[in-house]
């Protein structure tokens, strides 16, 4: 029986969806954007990267492909020019947000047809009752944040104050979140996980889609470091995804990074950590080489997003989609007949677009297999189609929202 590996390169759009412009995003295109800086010398950076951007394994499947059928123009540096190796095509969201538990969910087979509860972009963000209870409930003597903000960037304006006064920051962005960061020593790993249990109480009501806990180390501005020990507390999905189906056949999920968090600790039954892109990419391999007939990988790449992405770090981007793409075969060779793995992303973060969010765009569809025959399969209507595909792929029933492609 056959396997699914399933790698979400976190944030890594390919061209403004149709409906970008009711998002504020028409024109973002994260690796159009990307590319063209690189092309131009813009995404330099002494000892990191240089020149053009160079993706060959990813572009051999079809990457540039795929981006010049969502945008009508092949990224600059993504030159091959004979019939790509893969399955390659683009997706397209049908959820209602642009945020990571929508796109996951809608991946795995199940689109977020409702409305995500949002906080307002203003200061304080969050409404008084609300801190009030955290405040009480959590035995805290006060919060510091409650605004919209980039996690790294409060953690260094408010990390000193945080460990004299023992408050937690709170933030949130445009993302259907409650973030909560504090220092693993001086505030406690286990405390922090308490307060964010918590939270995720009294946000339900407000239809808050995760509570994240962010904890941090150092002393000073200038060495606060987030740690890999963040933990979502995620709302369940409205309807059971391909992970839960392919769990109650008694086949094994292994969820690497965060993918458990995102789906509230439902359907996956090994969880693997680490700490960056690289690390993640070490427990994938390790899960492949543990995954049996019918088993599913999933995979999240997390620092797409969260170091680049967000943070608006064009070079950065660009070295850590170089990285990814450098390690590729390492888990291309891995794979035996019959195996199938799929490259995709959950939405766009362009990082050169005004602010610091998330990007509404179309994401690449990649599939290689040692036996997969090449072709195009266009633009997928619906994320859930991956799901679907993965579905019929490991042989079980499918669901009620998209189709295979396979």
């Amino acid at each position: 029986m056959p396997r699914a590996i399933l790698c979400v390169l976190d944030s890594f759009g390919i061209g403004g969806a149709e409906d970008a412009a009711r998002f504020g995003d028409a024109g973002a295109d994260t690796l159009g954007h990307i590319a063209r800086a690189c092309a131009a010398g813009e995404a330099d950076r002494e000892g990191l990267r240089s020149g053009p951007l160079k993706l060959p394994v990813m572009d051999r499947l079809g990457l540039g492909r795929a981006a010049e059928l969502s945008t009508g123009t092949r990224p600059e540096g993504l030159d091959f020019d004979e019939e790509p190796v893969g399955l390659w095509g683009y997706g397209v969201e049908t959820s209602h947000g642009k945020d990571t538990p929508s796109g996951h969910w809608e991946i795995a087979g199940v689109p977020v047809t409702f409305d995500w509860g949002y906080f307002p972009d203003e200061e304080p963000c969050f409404p008084e009752d609300l801190t009030k209870a955290i405040v009480e409930h959590g035995d805290l003597p006060g919060i510091l944040g409650n605004k919209h903000a980039s996690g790294t960037v409060i953690i260094q304006e408010l990390g000193e104050e945080h460990i004299k006064t023992g408050k937690p920051i709170c933030y949130t962005s445009a993302d259907s979140v409650f973030q909560i960061a504090a220092h693993e020593e001086h505030f406690g790993l286990e405390r922090l996980y308490k307060l964010c249990e918590l939270v995720r109480e009294l946000v339900n009501p407000l239809n808050i889609g995760r509570v994240i806990a962010r904890p941090f180390v150092g002393e000073t501005a200038e060495d606060f470091e987030r740690t890999a020990n963040r933990r979502d507390y995620s709302v369940l999905p409205p309807e059971p995804t391909v992970l839960d189906r392919l769990v109650a056949e008694g086949r094994r999920v292994f969820g690497i990074g965060k993918i458990s968090d995102i789906f509230a600790h439902q359907g996956v039954t090994d969880v693997l950590k680490g700490a960056g892109n690289d690390a993640l990419f070490d427990r994938t391999l390790e899960a492949v080489e543990k995954a049996g007939d019918g088993d599913l990988v999933f995979a999240n790449f997390i620092d797409f997003d969260s170091l680049f992405g967000h943070r608006r770090d064009v070079a950065g981007y660009a070295a850590a989609l170089e990285a990814f793409d450098a390690r590729l075969p390492e888990m291309m060779e891995r794979l035996r007949e019959g195996d199938l793995l799929i490259l995709t992303a959950d939405h766009g973060c362009d990082p050169t677009w005004p602010g610091t969010d998330h990007t509404r765009e179309h994401v690449p569809i990649l599939c290689w297999g040692p036996d997969v025959a090449p072709r195009p399969i266009g633009g997928r209507p619906t994320f859930a189609d991956i799901g679907e595909t993965m579905a019929v792929h490991l042989g079980i029933a499918p669901g009620r929202h998209g189709a295979s492609f396979r």
